[in-house]
């Protein structure tokens, strides 16, 4: 018990209170993020179930978490032919 009071809260930041570059970071991350996964379900709309491996629903929910979901699609869930294209 006596440990949890040396213990101190980091309070977070508001928007107010970042820095000018902490708040680009946050846009740069935020645009990367809302990107990837637009082009992700772009892809899978687009793309023939055959060329998928797994379920498309199952990507297309896989895909809302954040960037592991369209990374994780774009790696792991598109079937690449053997001609390269």
């Amino acid at each position: 018990m006596a440990s949890n009071k040396n213990r101190t809260t980091r309070k977070k930041k508001t928007w107010k209170e970042m820095s000018p570059s902490a708040k680009v970071g946050t846009i740069v991350t935020a645009f990367v993020q809302v990107s990837l996964l637009v082009a992700a379900q772009r892809d899978i709309s687009r793309r023939p179930a055959e060329l998928i491996n797994g379920p498309k629903a199952l990507w297309r929910a896989a895909s809302f978490v954040n960037f592991i979901g369209p990374t994780g699609y774009f790696i792991f869930g598109r079937k690449h032919s053997a001609t390269g294209k």
